[in-house]
């Protein structure tokens, strides 16, 4: 199994919440989850996986926990790791930008030359307009919204860690 670290950017607790329940799932041991502003060069070389969760904020902005960190992924040789995507949103108060904070994740991190796995969760189920976090038709990493649609999260977690434990 690839040695897997787990970063997430959290403002009120939801995606540190959502982060240790995925960590539970895949046997990964708290000590390799981490707040995304403890994000350093010498952790990226430590992980053969990166399993990426951030919650969306304003109008589709990526946490604020992940403002150095992403430039530290930029700044890093991803070529022999794998990324896998978390993001969590309200599809209903904020249904034009539904985890925007995920897509915008992908969008920095697509040409760094990682694998990315995870990546193609259906929409079938959400509730949502709009989202840069679906590209040709899926959702880049995992979506959960616990303010709406908190009672599918423990399947939706389940169903995507199965998926990524194909991969490693």
């Amino acid at each position: 199994m690839k040695k897997t670290g787990i970063f997430y950017g959290s403002s009120t607790g939801t995606c540190e919440d959502l982060a240790n329940q995925i960590a539970d799932k895949m046997g990964v041991a708290a000590s390799d989850v981490y707040s995304a502003d403890k994000l350093s060069a010498d952790l990226v070389k430590e992980y053969d996986l990166l399993i990426l969760g951030t919650s969306t904020w304003g109008d589709g902005e990526l946490q604020d926990d992940w403002y150095d960190g992403i430039k530290v992924l930029k700044s890093a040789d991803l070529s022999f790791k794998s990324i896998a995507l978390f993001g969590c949103g309200d599809s209903e108060s904020y249904c034009d930008t539904f985890c925007d904070g995920m897509g915008i994740l992908y969008e920095d991190l697509k040409d760094s030359g990682c694998s990315f796995i995870g990546n193609k969760v259906g929409t079938d189920g959400y509730s949502f307009s709009s989202s840069i976090a679906v590209v040709n038709g899926a959702f880049v990493g995992l979506a959960l919204d616990e303010v709406n649609e908190s009672d599918k999260t423990a399947e939706r977690i389940d169903n995507w860690t199965a998926e990524l434990k194909k991969h490693i």
